[in-house]
């Protein structure tokens, strides 16, 4: 049974946009422009007070376009030098890193990818991010708040890199490939599908908001940008995840209640994550 889902982060009335935390979306690419964008809308709804589009140089004008809301940090050409840009824009270490939304080639991330998993921000890692992680055989996530979020495809990819024999298809056999994984990596995980499953490898819950109409392009970036948005504002991430998959699902189901089980574009299910939070509250 799942423990009592989580409060949202307080609001004070006396708050400011550097009070509710800073999200730094991390990944875009010529094919996939509106990934990291509709991840950066998601944090904004989910209550970050900040939200910073680290994209190619080249594409980054039409991020921002897309969510003109952000801010933007041109990335350079070659990967390896993408911590010292992140170190630049956010010279603190304070701000949230949501790292894969459209990257498109897991390989491209590869020379960063020690140095972020390494660095002192926390850290959801998601898509072409996971692939990467899979594809360095490394174990471990780095010290402090992980979260990686894979659908069972890459949650096979990563198992296979650390030789672990999970299922994250079967619905009983689910929950415990969630906190093998957790403990492999030492981070909550949340494993996406029909009922998500949550776990920080000691702990484990199960989603039960959402329906067919989260099986389109971008709903995982929303995801992602949500959970980033409450890591931000000082979430834990066990909690974190939870309370971002039932409010992601809950969006889902209103919007289905008035449209039926087709048709959710991703910004639409963005844009109902408050309504979504509120009841929580």
């Amino acid at each position: 049974m799942s423990p009592p889902l989580p409060d949202p982060p307080d609001r004070p009335a006396d708050g400011h946009k550097g009070t509710f935390g800073t999200v730094i979306v991390l990944g875009g690419s010529e094919a996939m422009i509106g990934a990291p964008a509709l991840a950066a809308g998601a944090a904004l709804r989910g209550g970050a007070g900040l939200v910073k589009l680290a994209v190619p140089a080249a594409v980054l004008p039409h991020a921002l376009g897309i969510e003109p809301s952000a801010t933007g940090v041109p990335l350079p050409a070659d990967a390896s030098h993408w911590p010292a840009a992140l170190d630049a824009a956010d010279p603190d270490g304070g701000a949230v890193l949501a790292v894969g939304p459209g990257l498109g080639d897991g390989d491209r991330l590869l020379p960063a990818l020690d140095g972020l998993l390494d660095g002192p921000r926390p850290l959801v890692l998601d898509a072409d991010g996971l692939n990467a992680l899979a594809a360095s055989g490394r174990r471990g996530a780095g010290p402090g708040r992980r979260v990686l979020t894979p659908h069972p495809g890459e949650f096979r990819r990563l198992a296979r890199a650390l030789g672990l024999d999970a299922d994250p298809i079967h619905p009983d056999r689910r929950g415990a490939a969630a906190a093998e994984l957790a403990r492999a990596h030492g981070c909550t995980v949340v494993l996406k599908g029909r009922e998500t499953r949550i776990s920080d490898g000691e702990r484990e819950a199960t989603n039960t908001t959402g329906n067919p109409a989260l099986a389109t392009a971008g709903t995982g970036d929303v995801l992602t940008g949500l959970l980033a948005g409450l890591l931000a504002q000082g979430m834990a991430t066990f909690e974190a995840a939870r309370l971002a998959a039932h409010a992601h699902g809950a969006a889902a189901d209103a919007w289905a209640a008035g449209h039926g089980p087709a048709g959710l574009k991703a910004r639409d299910l963005a844009d109902r994550l408050p309504a979504a939070l509120r009841p929580v509250r």
